[in-house]
C-alpha cells in the first residue's frame, strides 16, 4: 500500500516537471486569462511538491481524520474566496464506492459537507435508485474548498488539490470511482474528451479502481433530459458491482 502511495505522488511530481520542460511557462493575455480559466503564469505553475505545505506530512497521513486535519491547515486547498469551510468529504470511510464531484457550492460551504444543496438531493436520489444509500459510500469533489461565483475550478486549483484528493482515495480503496461532471472526469482521467465520449465505459484508474463518469447532478437539474444517460450509467454501475460482490 505504502508503495502505491508513493507512486501517486511521482506520477504527479513527473507529470508536472515535464509540463513544464515541454511547454515553459503558459501565459495568455491578461484580459482573457480569467475569463478562459486556462492561462497559467510561471508564478502559478508548480510542482506538486511544491505546492504543498508539508509533503511528507501528506505521505505519512494514515486516516482520514488525520488528513483532514491536514487539509484545514492546508492553505493551497483554498480558491480566492475568502472565508470559506473546509468540505473535506463524508461517507463510509471503507466504502466500495465513492462519488467525485468538481467543487463545493454555497450550502456545501456553509455546512462543510458535499452536495447538500439541490443537485445534493438529486444525487442522493441517484444513489438509492441503485438501492444504496449515502452512508454506504463516500462523497467528495475535487476542490475542498468553494471557488467564486460557483465557476469551474481553475487549472492551478485542480493541481494543488489533486494531491490530497489522490490520497484520500488511497485511504478509503473504493473499488469504483463515479466521476460527477465533465470537470472531474477530464482532471482524473487526464484528458480533454467531451462528456460524450467518457460515458458509458469503464476506465481503469490506477489500476485498482473502476472509474465511471456520468453527469453532474446540477447538470440534470438544468437539462432532465439527461436523467436517462445518468440512469444507464448508474445501471451500468450496479451490474458491475453485482458481478463483483455478489
Amino acid at each position: 500500500m505504502g508503495d502505491r502511495v508513493f507512486g501517486l505522488f511521482d506520477e504527479i511530481r513527473d507529470y508536472f516537471q515535464q509540463e513544464e520542460k515541454m511547454y515553459g511557462a503558459f501565459s495568455m493575455p491578461e484580459e482573457n486569462r480569467l475569463s478562459k480559466g486556462a492561462g497559467i503564469t510561471q508564478d502559478q505553475v508548480v510542482s506538486a511538491e511544491e505546492s504543498i505545505t508539508d509533503m511528507e506530512s501528506l505521505k505519512k497521513v494514515k486516516t482520514l481524520d488525520e488528513l483532514r486535519e491536514l487539509c484545514e491547515q492546508a492553505e493551497e486547498l483554498k480558491t480566492d474566496l475568502e472565508q470559506t469551510n473546509l468540505v473535506f468529504g463524508s461517507g463510509n470511510p471503507e466504502a466500495k464506492i465513492m462519488f467525485i464531484g468538481e467543487a463545493p457550492g454555497a450550502e456545501e460551504d456553509k455546512q462543510g459537507l458535499p452536495f447538500v444543496g439541490r443537485a445534493g438531493k438529486l444525487l442522493t436520489k441517484i444513489i438509492e435508485s441503485i438501492s444504496f444509500t449515502r452512508e454506504q459510500v463516500y462523497i467528495a469533489n475535487i476542490l475542498k474548498h468553494r471557488p467564486p461565483n460557483n465557476r469551474d475550478p481553475l487549472p492551478e486549483e485542480r493541481k494543488r488539490s489533486l494531491p490530497y484528493l489522490y490520497r484520500q482515495i488511497e485511504l478509503i480503496q473504493p473499488a469504483f470511482i463515479v466521476c460527477l461532471g465533465r470537470v472531474s472526469a477530464q482532471t482524473l482521467l487526464e484528458t480533454q474528451e467531451p462528456m460524450k465520449n467518457l460515458r458509458g465505459r469503464f476506465h481503469s484508474f490506477h489500476n485498482d479502481s473502476n472509474l465511471l463518469v456520468t453527469y453532474h447532478p446540477a447538470a440534470l437539474l438544468r437539462n432532465p433530459a439527461w436523467k436517462k444517460h445518468t440512469w444507464e450509467d448508474v445501471q451500468m454501475l450496479r451490474k458491475k458491482y453485482d458481478s463483483i460482490y455478489g
